[in-house]
């Protein structure tokens, strides 16, 4: 790790003080042109004494505004300071975990993986319409049916048509098959270039797809495609426990990679990374952003620093090993669980080297997952799978009560 260090609370709070202290302060200074400010004093009490032992908090009452990409070219000067924290959390994630050369990505913090999905499709359409003189009519986005809905979302609002791969039902694996026979419809439709989102970790099951699944099937028919890895969930867990992937930068075939922090990593919701090897994201600069000084090439625009501040103190808080050893708990934990459902005969999905375990719905009875908040696939009576997501707070003692309860409940209806 070239990058990621552990720092002690003090050099956290001096770090981030110093930041601050780059920043335009509005409490002082006599800013007069920005439509921003500190956040109002009478409501968020900026004096208040505890502010100087919590970084984050001290940055949100500052609120600094982050637009724009702080990765290539300028930016606002009146935020340097936090926009440099934001640049060494990107060193961290794009270089020490996901593998990039150094200076050969770029990337922001975004309002999360949503953001992040649409900025991956956003780049790419415009990538083919622009290399290519392509027809949004001829691009396409493949993804499985298991990949997050934000998908379908960039579908809709980029007006580009989705192909919808089918997966197994018993792995969740994609059908290579049933994938072929879709691209071979598509490029009579008029189809040349393609969008491939491959999951590390998918929502529902924490599947984790192989992307030369679609990699060699698109090279077979010899077609333009990008590739882009939806880590929102897995990001922080499968890099750490899986010895070997090619859902990274060390991949020469990726080109892009969505992280969500306000998952694993238990930072504020709104909190995404985007990040993309470098020559790709200009591709979505608003040039009549005129007043902002740089590119503004995000979804978002204005965005506060805050976020970036909190992946920041995460990450400088549990350092490498502190981290690892964290995800390895919750291994073990899930380990632990798969094997009492084993022992119990109950069919259940686990990604290896994943923290998600997602049980057939026919052996949960609904008043058993009411009680412990069970996500279903489906909220309707058409669900198949119940799944339990072992967060932090997820124990070893809450699992417990909840096989107790299962065992009861299928004593009393065999």
């Amino acid at each position: 790790m070239n990058y990621w260090k552990k720092l002690t609370a003090t050099e956290r709070i001096a770090r981030i003080q110093e930041a601050l202290r780059q920043n335009v302060d509005f409490s002082k200074d006599a800013s007069l042109g920005y439509p921003a400010s500190k956040l109002d004093g009478k409501v968020f009490y900026d004096d208040a004494p505890f502010l100087k032992d919590a970084p984050v908090l001290m940055t949100y009452v500052a609120n600094p505004n982050h637009i724009g990409c702080h990765t290539t070219g300028t930016s606002e000067t009146a935020f340097k300071g936090t926009q440099e924290i934001e640049r060494e959390t990107l060193d961290i994630l794009a270089i020490d975990i996901f593998g990039s050369a150094k200076k050969e990505y770029d990337g922001y913090i975004a309002s999360g993986g949503t953001e992040a999905n649409i900025q991956a499709l956003w780049l790419y359409r415009n990538y083919f319409m622009k290399s290519f003189g392509a027809n949004p009519s001829e691009i396409a986005i493949i993804a499985s049916e298991d990949t997050h809905y934000s998908i379908a979302k960039g579908s809709n609002l980029l007006l580009i048509d989705w192909i919808n791969v089918p997966v197994a039902f018993e792995n969740r694996k994609i059908d290579t098959v049933a994938f072929e026979n879709l691209l071979i419809e598509a490029i009579s439709k008029g189809k040349k270039y393609f969008i491939v989102v491959c999951n590390m970790g998918t929502t529902m099951f924490g599947s984790v797809d192989n992307p030369t699944d679609y990699t060699t099937i698109l090279e077979k028919h010899n077609l333009d495609y990008k590739l882009h890895i939806d880590a929102a969930y897995g990001g922080f867990v499968y890099p750490f426990l899986s010895q070997e992937t090619t859902l990274s930068f060390r991949n020469p075939k990726v080109s892009s990679i969505t992280v969500d922090a306000h998952k694993m990593l238990q930072a504020p919701y709104g909190t995404g990374i985007f990040l993309c090897r470098k020559g790709l994201i200009e591709n979505v600069l608003t040039k009549e952003a005129e007043y902002v000084e740089g590119m503004d090439l995000t979804l978002s625009g204005s965005r506060s620093g805050a976020n970036a501040v909190a992946v920041w103190m995460i990450l400088a808080t549990y350092g490498p090993n502190g981290w690892f050893e964290k995800v390895k708990v919750l291994q073990m934990r899930t380990d632990w669980l798969c094997q009492q459902l084993t022992d119990l005969n109950i069919p259940y999905f686990r990604e290896p080297n994943m923290n998600i375990v997602t049980i057939k719905s026919s052996y949960i009875p609904e008043e058993l997952a009411h009680q412990f908040d069970l996500v279903p696939q489906k909220h309707n009576a058409d669900n198949e799978w119940y799944k339990i997501v072992l967060m932090e707070h997820v124990e070893v003692d809450h699992l417990s009560l909840f096989l107790e309860k299962l065992k009861n409940s299928m004593a009393i209806h065999s």
